[in-house]
């Protein structure tokens, strides 16, 4: 499952159940990427929208954020329809988003950028709604220069493969932690991770405690019938919890956390040919 992505730009999204850290990995990897000289678009898929404090929003600035998906003129005007409508009038599928980053994303570093999205909340409307055409239509056509990345928190649990919003992305980061439940949605989001084609997947489990747990994922993994991804193990870091919702200064704290996500970025930049910018 490690294969050189040869499009430009790199796209990475995280999968996995609520709760296991998905947002702040996703924080942190831009934090990273950032730092070595990449342009980062970080994008919030979840309805949550918690990445903007993790990245280090202050709250009432957050809370003044309309994620892209309940903007209905913005929606309106590129794709045909009105937010909450579906079947029934002409829908533009594919529209034109090349002015999404300039126009709604927030700028928080000079390399860093936040695109606050949204999900789309009707059920049963699969791909034919006007949001969701958006939505995909950002993350699979925006275009990507050499050195640039988009990184993006997905909504809890795997209804984002069904609506075809990670297809053409270069790597999947499928995260779960050691409990039974998140393992189940993990090894669900590995499968339809290869279902999209998806050409890296890599399985990294959160909140580790001891050499139980890593032992409780590797028979779980083994059990499950597919072909294992790389996996990470993050260790349960008490600091987290003292610096969130902020998770970014962590990295300079340095510890066995710390050096865990260093490892996977290094392993994740080995993916990506081109230099940054």
């Amino acid at each position: 499952m490690k294969k050189k992505t040869t499009e430009r730009g790199f796209r990475l999204a995280v999968a996995g159940k609520g709760g296991v850290g998905k947002t702040t990995l996703i924080a942190l990897l831009a934090e990273l990427f950032t730092r070595s000289g990449y342009r980062v678009l970080a994008a919030d898929e979840d309805p949550q929208l918690n990445l903007a404090l993790s990245l280090g929003v202050p709250l009432e600035e957050a809370e003044k954020i309309v994620p892209l998906s309940q903007n209905k003129s913005y929606v309106e005007e590129k794709t045909g329809a009105q937010p909450g409508s579906a079947w029934g009038g002409l829908l533009r599928l594919n529209p034109d988003v090349s002015d999404v980053v300039h126009r709604f994303a927030l700028q928080l570093k000079p390399n860093l950028y936040l695109l606050t999205m949204g999900s789309v909340d009707q059920a049963a409307t699969g791909c034919l709604c006007p949001e969701n055409s958006l939505l995909k239509a950002v993350m699979r056509f925006i275009v990507l220069k050499p050195g640039e990345v988009i990184l993006v928190d997905t909504q809890a649990g795997p209804e984002h493969f069904g609506r075809g919003v990670l297809k053409g992305f270069s790597l999947l980061l499928v995260v779960t932690e050691p409990s039974s439940t998140a393992l189940q949605v993990a090894k669900k989001s590995i499968t339809l991770g290869l279902e999209l084609d998806i050409p890296n997947l890599k399985l990294v489990v959160n909140k580790v405690r001891d050499k139980e747990d890593q032992n409780r994922v590797k028979a779980f993994m083994e059990g499950s019938g597919l072909d294992i991804p790389a996996t990470y193990f993050l260790p349960y870091s008490h600091d987290l919890l003292v610096l969130e919702p902020a998770v970014g200064s962590i990295l300079s704290k340095g510890g066995k956390f710390t050096n865990a996500v260093q490892k996977l970025f290094s392993d994740i930049k080995m993916l990506i040919p081109e230099k940054p910018l």
